[in-house]
C-alpha cells in the first residue's frame, strides 16, 4: 500500500481526501501546516505528496523546495492560484503537477494515480527509441544515437533533452525546464534553453529550421513531438 501525505490546514479537504484515497487503496497521512509535513517527510517513507500552497506557517513553495532537496517524491500541489505565472512557478521549484481550488477529488486521485505511472516508467525506462531507431537515448549509458552513430551532447543538453523525450507531445514551458534541468536555485540568464534547444537541433535533427523532434510552443517553450 503507497503512502500519500495530505498537507492542507482545511480539516474538510483533507478528510475528503483522505476518503476517496483510501477508497483507491492508498494509505493516507495528514498534516495541517508545513513543520508537521517536514516533520512526515523525515520520519515516514513516502510515496506521493499532495501539498496546499497556502499554510498557515510556511508558503507551499518553500516547503516543495525542501522537500525536493531531500527526495524526488512526486508533489501535486494545491492551489487557488490561478494565474500561469503561479503555476509555472510551482512547476519550476519541484511540484510534478497542480490542481486549482475547488477540485474534483476524483480528479486528484486520477491525477495522484497517473504521475506514479509516470514516475514508475521514468525509473524503469533506461532507453528510449523514436521514429524505428532513428533516435535513441540511452539514459543508462547517457549516451545519444542519430541513424546509429553517437550524438555528443553536453550534460545539459542531454538532461534537457532527456526531461522532454520522457514526456512527449507535452508542452513545457522555459521556466519548468529551468528548474527540472539546473534547478529552482538558478540565477543565469533563462534563455539558455533556447540556446540548447538551438544547439540540439542541429545534433539531432535532419533539418534544424523544420525540426520534428523538439517542436516550439509560441507563447510558452517547447514540447518532445518523437512518436
Amino acid at each position: 500500500m503507497q503512502n500519500v501525505l495530505i498537507v492542507d490546514d482545511e480539516d474538510k479537504i483533507r478528510d475528503v481526501l483522505a476518503s476517496y484515497l483510501g477508497q483507491a487503496g492508498f494509505k493516507t497521512l495528514e498534516a495541517v501546516n508545513g513543520k508537521e509535513a517536514l516533520h512526515i517527510v523525515h520520519e515516514v517513507q513516502l510515496d506521493f505528496v499532495i501539498l496546499d500552497l497556502m499554510l498557515p506557517d510556511v508558503s507551499g513553495e518553500i516547503i516543495c523546495q525542501q522537500i525536493r532537496a531531500l527526495s524526488p517524491i512526486p508533489i501535486l500541489m494545491l492551489t487557488a492560484k490561478v494565474s500561469e505565472s503561479d503555476r509555472i512557478t510551482g512547476l519550476s521549484i519541484g511540484a510534478d503537477d497542480y490542481v486549482i481550488k475547488p477540485f474534483s477529488p476524483k480528479e486528484v486521485v486520477a491525477r495522484v494515480k497517473a504521475i506514479l505511472r509516470r514516475s514508475k516508467h521514468d525509473l524503469l525506462t533506461n532507453k528510449v527509441v523514436f521514429r524505428d531507431g532513428e533516435l535513441v537515448i540511452d539514459v543508462g549509458k547517457q549516451m545519444v544515437l542519430k541513424h546509429g552513430k553517437e550524438v555528443h551532447l553536453t550534460p545539459g543538453e542531454f538532461k534537457l533533452l532527456v526531461v522532454l523525450a520522457r514526456h512527449p507531445n507535452r508542452p513545457f514551458s522555459r521556466e519548468e525546464l529551468i528548474g527540472k534541468v539546473f534547478g529552482f536555485d538558478y540565477e543565469g540568464d533563462d534563455r539558455i534553453i533556447d540556446q540548447h534547444v538551438k544547439n540540439l537541433r542541429h545534433k539531432i535533427e535532419d533539418s534544424p529550421k523544420k525540426p520534428r523532434y523538439l517542436t516550439t510552443v509560441y507563447g510558452l517553450g517547447y514540447r518532445f513531438m518523437g512518436r
